[in-house]
């Protein structure tokens, strides 16, 4: 996915490459929800390595959403009218957790 964004020109691969705007031109703006089990896979997330070999740690849709659900409610104490910010790295289970899951 290539964004228009300098008005440079740009080598495009026709096998690979898209452009952002033609893509979003043909996109919806709602999205169904689907009904999921509590044990299907929600993502991976790799571990630094810094112990040896990355390890992917698959985290569930159930336990997971509990539990980013739960801890923001009780460590952020959030409101609707708050205005929230995390400074955390979306790659870190904290990003996840607490800029994508949490807030959700």
């Amino acid at each position: 996915m290539v964004v228009k964004r300098t008005g440079e020109p740009v080598e495009m691969n026709g096998d690979r490459d898209v452009w952002w705007d033609d893509e979003m031109s043909v996109a919806s703006d709602s999205c169904e929800p689907v009904e999921m089990n509590s044990e299907d896979p929600l993502f991976i997330l790799y571990t630094s390595g810094s112990t040896g070999k990355p390890k992917g740690v698959l985290h569930t849709t159930g336990g997971y959403l509990l539990y980013a659900n739960y801890s923001f409610d009780m460590i952020f104490d959030y409101k609707s009218e708050d205005i929230y910010w995390c400074t955390a790295d979306i790659g870190w289970i904290t990003g996840h957790s607490y800029i994508v899951y949490g807030p959700l």
